[in-house]
């Protein structure tokens, strides 16, 4: 289930992509399946070892173009292991939100990004967190959870200042609200729970088969009440990292 348009980021095969944040790495596969040269970043070691493990399966099984490769990097959002401009495209997917110090993360990402390039940054859009956050405390206050909820206009202000240009913003994952507002009213710890098996059922369906039902539901869905915030940036060739 991938939240960013690689088209829209600009995403072409031979590009460096830092996919920052990347977790499970899906955003990662797919940069490589469209022939970028990907560095997946994560501070979680135990991960990474499953990401670097996929990435070079899928170049044995040549699922990525020829010039594509895959790496993958244990580090911090808040000292980038990276000199100046390395990257033509960075993914920062669902991550800030996790980050008390945000705007050093945010100039790091700008750092790291050449001139002309671009970024997407996607955080849990405002509504349909709030929503979360007012069912259930369990949802965020975990170890590692989310510290602090975006509202578009701040998150654009972040970038901004940071020296990003911002070219535009879309929201995604419109099913995916009402599955985590029934997940915190039922308790995020009830994974079986009757209605919830049922709904995950229904997005299992929704992503491995893309329906057209459930593709006219997000169609609705996702400006109303899509889960994910995506902004999309670039850095101007005449304006240096914060």
């Amino acid at each position: 289930m991938l939240t960013v348009d690689y088209d829209r980021l600009g995403l072409k095969p031979g590009d460096r992509l830092l996919d920052m944040g990347c977790g499970g790495g899906r955003h990662a596969y797919e940069a490589l399946r469209r022939g970028a040269r990907v560095v997946a970043l994560d501070a979680d070691d135990t991960e990474m070892k499953d990401v670097s493990v996929l990435l070079e399966a899928m170049i044995q099984e040549h699922e990525a173009p020829e010039g594509a490769s895959g790496s993958v990097c244990n580090g911090n959002a808040l000292a980038l292991p990276f000199a100046d401009g390395t990257f033509d495209r960075i993914i920062a997917s669902e991550v800030l939100e996790h980050i008390p110090a945000d705007r050093t993360a945010i100039a790091e990402l700008t750092r790291v990004l050449r001139p002309g390039g671009t970024m997407a940054v996607t955080v849990p859009r405002w509504f349909p967190e709030l929503v979360n956050w007012a069912l259930s405390d369990d949802y965020h206050m975990v170890p590692g959870g989310h510290v602090r909820i975006y509202r578009q206009s701040a998150l654009r202000e972040r970038l901004v200042d940071a020296g990003l240009k911002y070219k535009g913003v879309a929201h995604t994952h419109g099913l995916h609200s009402p599955y985590w507002w029934l997940k915190c009213a039922v308790g995020v710890n009830n994974p079986n729970h009757p209605l919830v098996k049922a709904y995950h059922q229904l997005l299992v369906w929704d992503i491995t088969s893309k329906p057209l039902p459930t593709r006219l539901a997000d169609m609705v869905l996702d400006p109303l009440i899509g889960k994910s915030m995506v902004m999309y940036l670039e850095r101007p060739a005449e304006v240096r990292a914060a």
